[in-house]
């Protein structure tokens, strides 16, 4: 599997939903800012997906995700050593 597809697997961007968070372009940058690790790359990507989105309109709203992918990028932070703040 290349990096790239290991890297969208792992942030969950490979459901087919039509709607990606982030680019190809997107996922080749942080790859080369974490020097090609793919771990790396998901905490990074994790965290950076985690911002608060939800939406409310007209008393309806969407529900907030945002601890969801705290939780995954848990997974691949360095040196693990427990839990992310606001988590």
């Amino acid at each position: 599997m290349e990096p790239i597809d290991r890297l969208r697997k792992l942030i969950r961007e490979d459901l087919d939903d039509g709607d990606p968070f982030f680019t190809d372009e997107d996922l080749d940058f942080y790859l080369g800012e974490n020097g090609g690790s793919v771990e790396a790359a998901a905490y990074q990507l994790l965290i950076l997906k985690s911002e608060d989105n939800s939406l409310e309109v007209s008393g309806m709203s969407t529900k907030d995700t945002s601890r969801y992918f705290l939780r995954l990028a848990q997974q691949y932070r360095q040196n693990n050593s427990g839990g992310l703040w606001g988590a």
